[in-house]
């Protein structure tokens, strides 16, 4: 299949007739592979088909919680609202531009502590000081931090290709009229809606396959972290590899815990974020109780049974270990969908 081009559709001229694509089963990524090739069945291209076929608004909750900043705001207390109100990231307003300019995720709280964190004798005077305006200034200078969203009429299909094109993991919905934010459409919440529907659509023959038989997943270069190491250990992990989380393994390489982005910002509930010094065993034990667990899969368990793990889980990555929980792969939201849904239309986001 010819590679097309790759033109997000938030990019699009504002005139342009997204309603009229996604009615014709249009896509900017992958035209005509709606319909597979004939003598070929159809197997493989009914998730595919089933997001092309549904917007985002459809995967909207009926209410949900939505933070927006003002990047006026100092950053310590922004860190702390995305705390006290249990989100992960907040658009950010800009009352000079009258426009939202961006987002403030973990990521961010992530990058400021590996960036000026000294020892746990030096306050982070950029923490406790810096508005988010000043961080984005500094930031850009190193990061093209543009906002990438979608409209609500868009189809599933291209905000799953966004997220995984873009390596983001939120997606703010942006109704074009008014310029609001109506949602933040995760990776979670897609797989979650494909979940809801499965009972109506057809089911695929490669369901059944084994996940060594797929290899859906991360397999190598596989990124952990010691439970001896210290968290500052685990941050420089996060920035240099851009994981989203971490497997905290033994000395004998056994996964103990799983360590993630979110669990950084509990550093920031128990006010911990002066000390990096910590080991990550201290930081596991210490953290709060509603925190993701590790949740395993196995080689032997089929792709169905892993799918109904994660979204019931409603978590974002299983840890793929052998008989003696020694770490062996990672299986994300990110592989799911891409293989799911984008593969089938001859894309490969996630290595683009």
């Amino acid at each position: 299949m010819e590679p097309l081009a790759e033109v997000p559709l938030f990019e699009m001229d504002e005139e342009e007739d997204v309603l009229s694509m996604k009615s014709t089963g249009g896509c900017a990524y992958a035209a005509g592979a709606l319909a597979p090739p004939a003598g070929v069945h159809s197997d493989p291209f009914v998730y595919m088909n089933f997001m092309k076929s549904h917007c985002c608004y459809d995967a909207m909750p009926t209410s949900s919680k939505l933070v927006i900043f003002d990047t006026t705001l100092q950053v310590k207390k922004a860190f702390f609202a995305l705390v006290a109100n249990g989100v992960r990231a907040a658009p950010l307003w800009d009352n000079t531009l009258k426009c939202f300019v961006g987002m403030l995720t973990i990521t961010d709280f992530i990058n400021i502590l590996h960036r000026y964190y000294k020892s746990p004798l030096v306050q982070i005077y950029e923490l406790e000081e810096h508005k988010i305006e000043t961080w984005r200034e500094i930031y850009l200078q190193y990061s093209t931090n543009r906002l990438i969203s979608i409209t609500p009429d868009c189809s599933l299909f291209d905000a799953i290709y966004s997220l995984l094109k873009n390596k983001i993991h939120r997606l703010p919905v942006i109704d074009p009229a008014s310029g609001n934010v109506l949602h933040i459409l995760t990776h979670k919440r897609i797989l979650k809606f494909l979940h809801i529907f499965r009972a109506k659509i057809p089911k695929p023959a490669f369901l059944q396959k084994r996940i060594n038989e797929v290899a859906i997943g991360t397999f190598r270069q596989i990124a952990t972290v010691q439970e001896s190491a210290s968290v500052f250990d685990a941050l420089t992990i996060f920035v240099e590899r851009r994981v989203s989380a971490l497997p905290v393994v033994s000395e004998r390489g056994k996964v103990v815990a799983l360590y993630s982005r979110f669990d950084v910002i509990n550093l920031a509930a128990q006010k911990n974020y002066n000390n990096l010094n910590m080991t990550m065993r201290e930081a596991v034990s210490s953290r709060a109780c509603c925190m993701e667990g590790v949740l395993k899969c196995y080689p032997h368990e089929t792709l169905e049974t892993i799918i109904d793990r994660i979204a019931k889980a409603e978590v974002h990555r299983l840890v793929l270990v052998d008989a003696g929980d020694v770490v062996r792969g990672i299986v994300s939201l990110s592989d799911l969908l891409q293989a799911l849904v984008l593969t089938p239309a001859g894309i490969d986001a996630l290595c683009s």
